[in-house]
Parts: structure tokens; C-alpha cells; sequence
């Protein structure tokens, strides 16, 4: 999260002496500057804050830095990758992982907020397989047409429409096409988006490039030429740290409130006094529900978000609360690709790809 929301090398500098390693007796800070540590570790990392240049398969510039999971930190690329790609093209397009509720709201509320950007137009990704899930549609049955479903489903969606909005960002839906796809299940998304008062457009860029989406892209370029944005943050920089909390339970999340532990309430009212109040703050929660309760599809309302315990980040710029049952060591999986990874006879690597 620091390389990522580091503007340059004497940031990521600051950022990495910023990091509480300890507490003294008198509950006094101890930095990494306190022990000298800060100039080894920008050292270290020099050349990792340079972004990766990369080429898509049709030959566009691309830059793939950082990155970490929204659902356990900030979910957004590098600040640095962002504002060197907004030097060298006319539209730059970045991605905010997971659902709107996590990744869109720590896009625009820590990243855009710390480095000063301002979003033209968003892009809600969507699939007709995930508004049947959110319907109510098991795993396994999400290949058989079910209208209904998608329509069920389609209140989440909605709900992340509403949410984009609330940042004064105009947002264009993409449906991001498989072949198992109905025309009457994508028609059904199409005029249930058009009710809320945007646009879905079908995309296929997975099967036909660049040719697949042009539609889309035609959109996003009306809408950021528009002039239409007003971006603003959901919260102010002042705004008491549990309250900054409250505001995305209920604004974001359509919770009734959030419950915590009166010595989790006196943590962040004693990192306020420590001057850490103006931080912005990174929900650790489930991407699979609007609540905690990962089986609660769709958009819920009324639930309460239990916050389970708190972090500073004061490195990074933010203070993690997280809620529920979320692990935040990301997952991986059964047969890790490091299992196949070895050097031959020769000396070479063998099982990168």
C-alpha cells in the first residue's frame, strides 16, 4: 500500500519512515525513522516504484504496478503508474478491483483523495452469470437460462449504480459477455439498467478484441468529453474516524450502523488525539455481499456491520477496520504455482508459465 500510494521516491521515502514499528512505555510511537531504517528500505525499493511497461495483445501500452486485493486493503494500482499513464495518453483507464461497494469506494475515497485525481467517467463491469447468483442461482446452474433471476439479481447492480453516483461520477455498465449468455437474459439487464438511468452495453472482448468493445469504449469517451463528472469524496478529511465508518455502513453498504467494542471506539479516538483523525479509512470486509454475511446476495438493507478490530497504516495513509469474518492474508490456491516452479540441469528456470 505505500509503494502503491507514493507519489515519488522522497514520498516513498517519508511514507516507509512513517511506519510504527513499536510502542514505548509512555504509549509513545516508535517510527522506522527512529531507527534509521527508512533510507535502507527506499533502498530496497527504488526500482520495484517504477512501473512495469507492459503491451497488450493488440499492442497498447499498458502499466501493471501493484495492485493489492480491495477487500482486505485499497484495491487500486499505483499512484505513480496512474499519473505517469495521464502524461503519455488522451484516456487513461484504471481498474478498482472487486464489487463498486470496495474497490470504486477506496478508489475514490483514498487514492483519487491522496493523489489529487479526478475520474471522468466509471465503468460498472457486470455479468448476466453474477445477477443470477445474486438472484439466488446455485454455482453449477448459472449456464441455464433464468430471466427471472437475472431480474432478481439485477437489485445489485442497481445498487452499485446508485453508489458510483454518489460521487458525482457518471457510470456506463458493460456487460462482460460469456457464450452461455441469453439474448433475452441480456435484454432483461439492458432495460433494467436503463431504468436507473444509465446505459449497459454488451461487450466481447474476450472472444474478438478490441473489435468486441468499441461500443463501450465510443461511451466512456461521450461521457468523459461530456464534462459531466463532479467528483467529490463521500466524506470530509475531518470527519471523526468512526464516523467516516457509519457514513459508508449506511451510504455505501445500506447497513443500519456499525457495532464495535468500546475499546476499539477509544482506539481510534486515541490515534484522533495522536493526529491520525484526517485519515481516510480502508474497509476490510467480504466482496462477496453487501453486509459481512458473504451468503447475503443481492442489496441488503438494514444490517448491522460488527467491526471486529482496527490498524493503523500510518505509512500508508489510511486506518483498516475490519469487519466480520474476513481474513486478510489473501488466499491462495490448492496447488500454488510455486509448487512447479525449479531450476533444470542447466541452470534455467523451468515452470513460470
Amino acid at each position: 500500500a505505500i509503494l502503491c500510494l507514493a507519489t515519488d521516491l522522497k514520498d516513498l521515502e517519508k511514507r516507509l519512515g512513517d511506519i510504527i514499528v513499536a510502542y514505548r512505555r509512555d504509549k509513545s510511537p516508535v517510527y522506522a525513522r527512529d531507527l534509521k531504517a527508512d533510507g535502507a528500505m527506499a533502498v530496497l525499493l527504488k526500482d520495484a516504484i517504477q512501473p512495469n511497461l507492459v503491451q497488450t495483445l493488440e499492442n497498447n501500452p499498458a502499466f501493471v504496478h501493484g495492485g493489492p486485493f480491495a477487500n482486505i486493503a485499497h484495491g487500486c494500482n499505483s499512484v505513480v503508474a496512474t499519473t505517469t499513464a495521464l502524461k503519455l495518453a488522451d484516456y487513461v483507464v484504471t481498474e478498482a478491483g472487486f464489487g463498486a461497494d470496495l474497490g470504486a469506494e477506496k478508489f475514490f475515497d483514498i487514492k483519487c483523495r491522496k493523489a489529487g485525481l479526478h475520474p471522468a467517467a466509471a465503468v460498472i463491469v457486470a455479468t448476466v452469470r453474477a445477477m443470477k447468483m445474486n438472484g439466488g442461482v446455485k454455482k453449477e446452474d448459472l449456464g441455464k437460462e433464468n430471466i427471472e433471476a437475472v431480474r432478481k439479481g439485477c437489485l445489485n447492480l442497481g445498487r452499485h449504480i446508485e453508489n458510483v453516483k454518489q460521487f458525482g461520477v457518471p457510470a456506463v455498465v458493460a456487460i462482460n459477455h460469456f457464450t452461455t449468455d441469453t439474448e433475452t437474459e441480456i435484454q432483461a439487464m439492458k432495460d433494467f439498467v436503463k431504468a436507473q438511468g444509465a446505459e449497459a452495453i454488451l461487450c466481447k472482448h474476450w472472444a474478438q478484441g478490441s473489435a468486441g468493445i468499441e461500443d463501450l469504449a465510443r461511451k466512456v469517451v461521450e461521457i468523459a468529453e461530456s464534462g459531466a463528472s463532479q467528483f467529490s469524496p463521500l466524506y470530509p478529511d475531518e470527519m471523526p474516524l468512526f464516523e467516516k465508518v457509519n457514513t459508508i455502513v449506511k451510504r455505501i453498504y445500506r447497513g443500519d450502523e456499525a457495532i464495535a467494542d468500546k475499546s476499539i471506539r477509544d482506539q481510534l479516538h486515541a490515534w484522533e488525539q495522536a493526529g491520525y483523525g484526517n485519515l481516510p479509512v480502508c474497509m476490510a470486509k467480504t466482496q462477496y455481499s453487501f453486509s459481512t454475511d458473504p451468503n447475503l446476495r443481492g442489496a441488503p438493507t438494514g444490517h448491522t456491520v460488527p467491526v471486529r478490530e482496527v490498524r493503523l497504516s500510518a505509512g500508508a495513509g489510511f486506518v483498516v477496520i475490519i469487519c466480520g469474518e474476513i481474513m486478510t492474508m489473501p488466499g491462495l490456491p490448492k496447488a500454488p504455482s510455486s509448487e512447479k516452479i525449479f531450476l533444470n540441469e542447466q541452470g534455467q528456470i523451468e515452470g513460470l508459465f
